[in-house]
């Protein structure tokens, strides 16, 4: 019989900064003006530039809730400068936010949320970073042993506040390269997998990032081991992050760095080319 585990792992958010009443705040009004206005979060993500996951993230105050936006949303909403009168305080609680994440994972999370280009190989599912909630959802609730409701909750907001990175300037430059099995794999079920592939698409079209799958049928491959990242953070050399059965190892040796380095490269090269793999998820919403 599975049994229920709070974790394993320290799991204490550092909101010490104070910032969480803020966008949990500004989330509950823009969700209550955003429904009087009769808009969906979906129709509502196409008239400020946001895909209908971030604003349900913005909503919820697990996704800040940036000042461009709240200047639109002031006037889409008709908002009488309640949103405006907010940028000041929010343009503050931005530069003092914290990482939200297990002790265990903060080092890796400091140094993902400053870094100046991320690249990432995902052989199982698909990464944190490009998860929606949906599917972040989905994955934390089939975990072994089973995670409490309000643990899984936890990892949801943690997660989706990495996705922040996205909205830096300047942006770092990203680069995922996904097995094919992971566009297949109906993690959560077909609305699921139907919502996270055109979230794919979604980050795909940023200026900023480049997403390749790696064909199945593919005789010859460079890296038949775990998953792993990659990222350069400011003013430090490269390091790889790598995580087997939930023991993170953080590589910061040259040399081991190195030898990733020139899997990865050798990866990329092999799979699809970003426009290729754009054209093959269309295709596989096709089929769903």
């Amino acid at each position: 019989m599975a049994y229920v585990t709070e974790d394993r792992r320290p799991e204490t958010p550092a909101e010490a900064d104070g910032t969480t009443g803020l966008f949990t705040a500004l989330g509950k009004m823009l969700k209550l003006l955003r429904e009087r206005k009769g808009l969906t979060q979906k129709e509502f993500g196409e008239l400020v530039g946001y895909g209908p996951d971030a604003i349900s993230a913005m909503e919820r105050g697990v996704r800040t809730i940036r000042p461009e936006l709240l200047e639109k949303a002031d006037e889409l909403l008709d908002a009488g400068g309640l949103f405006k009168e907010a940028i000041p305080e929010v343009r503050e609680a931005m530069s003092r936010v914290r990482t939200r994440h297990p002790e265990w994972y903060r080092s890796y999370a400091a140094l993902e949320a400053e870094a100046r280009e991320l690249h990432f190989y995902a052989n199982q599912g698909v990464p944190g970073l490009l998860q929606t909630a949906d599917y972040a959802r989905a994955v934390f609730s089939q975990r072994r042993p089973l995670l409490n409701e309000e643990t899984i909750e936890k990892r949801i907001a943690d997660r989706l506040s990495r996705q922040l990175v996205f909205d830096r300037w300047p942006p770092p430059m990203c680069s995922f390269v996904l097995e094919e099995v992971v566009l297949d794999r109906p993690i959560g079920g077909r609305e699921v997998l139907e919502g996270q592939l055109k979230h794919l698409l979604r980050i795909a079209g940023l200026r900023n990032v480049e997403i390749q799958v790696m064909p199945t049928g593919v005789e010859h491959h460079p890296n038949l081991d775990s998953a792993f990242n990659l990222l350069t953070p400011p003013k430090h050399p490269q390091v790889a992050y790598t995580e087997s059965q939930e023991f993170p190892h953080l590589i910061t040796d040259a040399e081991e760095v190195r030898k990733i380095v020139d899997r990865y490269g050798m990866i990329r090269a092999m799979a699809l080319t970003p426009r290729e793999t754009r054209a093959l998820i269309d295709k596989k919403l096709g089929e769903l």
